[in-house]
């Protein structure tokens, strides 16, 4: 695969809570840079900063000190340099978690365009680009369907259909396939795979997967807030 510009750009990256005797490091001058086309994971213990790091790259949580540029954007450098961080997260992060917290009201196609309308698509611009993704991601014939009549792996590609609407670089997972089994893990991480390479995206992905550790491209290590090893 292509590896192309730098998306990510995490620089000293730290973040602790409270101070003195009870001050508490969960990361500790985090270096790391993530490329369009990569896939890479993100491991450790619990408690090793994992879902603190993809908070700080979603732009979700404050560091405490450092620099972070997204798609060649600074965004953060020892304050947040953007004021409408909603915006930044729409324009440029696409989420997925292991619970595909699709909306229960709404069926399948309206939960990937409701992200378009927030983004301000015309109405039919954004029914066309949800039908398309799910199409591509083979669940189209379920649009119609709320997600309680969708399978476990089905409300899965429809959340990353969500994830994937306003077409952002950035894409970032929380354990998304802990709730799958292996053929259907293998499949989704195949899927992340190919929109990486096809849409010059990054993934970034925590998990404790072992049986999808063959889909990335790198396996980053964090213990006690640091970068371990890859």
């Amino acid at each position: 695969m292509a590896i192309g510009d730098i998306l990510v750009d995490v620089q000293a990256v730290a973040k602790h809570y409270g101070d003195g005797e009870t001050r508490v490091d969960a990361l500790r001058q985090v270096d790391l840079q993530v490329r369009a086309g990569e896939v890479i994971a993100l491991l450790g213990p619990s408690g090793s900063g994992k879902t603190t790091l993809l908070n700080i790259i979603g732009c979700i949580l404050d560091p405490s000190s450092g620099r972070v540029v997204l798609d060649g954007d600074p965004v953060f450098d020892g304050k947040w340099l953007r004021s409408d961080l909603r915006r930044l997260r729409l324009d440029k992060i696409g989420f997925i978690f292991q619970a595909h917290n699709l909306l229960p009201f709404l069926t399948a196609a309206e939960n990937v365009s409701l992200v378009l309308d927030l983004a301000g698509w015309a109405p039919e611009k954004g029914k066309e680009r949800a039908k398309e993704l799910l199409d591509y991601l083979e669940v189209g014939h379920r649009a119609p369907v709320k997600p309680a009549l969708l399978s476990g792996g089905e409300a899965q590609r429809v959340a990353i259909a969500r994830a994937l609407a306003n077409r952002p670089r950035i894409i970032l997972a929380d354990e998304p396939t802990a709730a799958l089994d292996s053929k259907r893990a293998q499949l989704v991480m195949d899927l992340l795979r190919k929109l990486a390479a096809e849409q010059e995206a990054c993934i970034l992905t925590v998990t404790h997967d072992e049986k999808i550790f063959d889909r990335f491209d790198r396996l980053i290590h964090l213990r006690d807030g640091k970068l371990a090893d890859e």
